[in-house]
């Protein structure tokens, strides 16, 4: 059973000509806020949260993974399907990740200096698949993308780590594992699937056919929820401090 062309990603607003909209989509607004919820978890289980650091650590993840990660994840191989010149991805990655390294140093100086070091190797090698891919797969994305940003955003508060800070690491490695597990086959249905064939066979002899958005719909209504979700626990335990 044949199917429409889906959209490459549920929050894709482009329109492939490389206007805002490609822009605003090459930011993956809802994971982007999903892993900067990962550092301000980080600042939180640290006291006294330093409200400054907390605001460069973000803005700084938001230039390395909002923008730079994703420019590049782009360049390689156009997975969103956008317009953006290589040229642009390529400027855009440079700019963002240079930034980030930038506030990086002004905001802890050498102390910082080994998570600057690790978060732009792991940014380059993970969305390149540098090393024969050997970075990129989920292991690696829930070490860099959940584990990584808390352990950085904690650090950046006090320039220690706590066992709360490594504890808190632990579920953003679980819970990024379990991003992968709902977002591989979503991104599966929406960019490489055309056609979906099946039937269910209930148990009272009930049978009724399967399509392509009935196994997506559930998979990305989870995702969503857990966007909002791990947002919100972010937000309280900010706000609590």
């Amino acid at each position: 059973m044949s199917e429409s062309p889906r959209k490459p990603a549920f929050y894709a607003v482009g329109r492939g000509a490389g206007g805002p909209g490609d822009w605003l989509t090459l930011l993956h607004p809802p994971y982007t806020l999903w892993h900067l919820a990962y550092v301000a978890i980080g600042a939180a289980v640290m006291r006294p949260l330093v409200a400054s650091r907390l605001w460069l650590s973000l803005l700084a993840f938001f230039l390395a993974v909002g923008i730079g990660a994703h420019a590049l994840d782009e360049l390689r191989g156009r997975p969103l399907r956008t317009g953006i010149s290589g040229r642009a991805l390529a400027l855009a990655a440079a700019a963002s990740i240079a930034g980030a390294v930038a506030l990086g140093v002004i905001m802890g100086g050498w102390r910082l200096l080994p998570f600057i070091v690790v978060g732009g190797w792991l940014v380059v090698a993970y969305n390149l698949e540098l090393v024969g891919g050997f970075f990129h797969n989920d292991v690696w994305f829930a070490a860099a993308w959940g584990a990584f940003p808390v352990l950085t955003g904690a650090f950046a508060q006090h320039w220690t780590l706590s066992v709360a800070a490594v504890v808190a690491a632990v579920a953003a490695f679980f819970l990024s594992l379990g991003q992968r597990a709902l977002s591989t086959p979503a991104r599966m249905l929406r960019r490489q699937v055309t056609a979906v064939s099946g039937v269910v066979t209930f148990a009272g002899g009930e049978q009724r056919r399967v399509s392509g958005d009935d196994l997506l719909a559930p998979l990305e209504r989870a995702l969503r929820y857990l966007v909002w979700a791990v947002s919100a626990v972010a937000l309280a335990m900010v706000l609590a401090r």
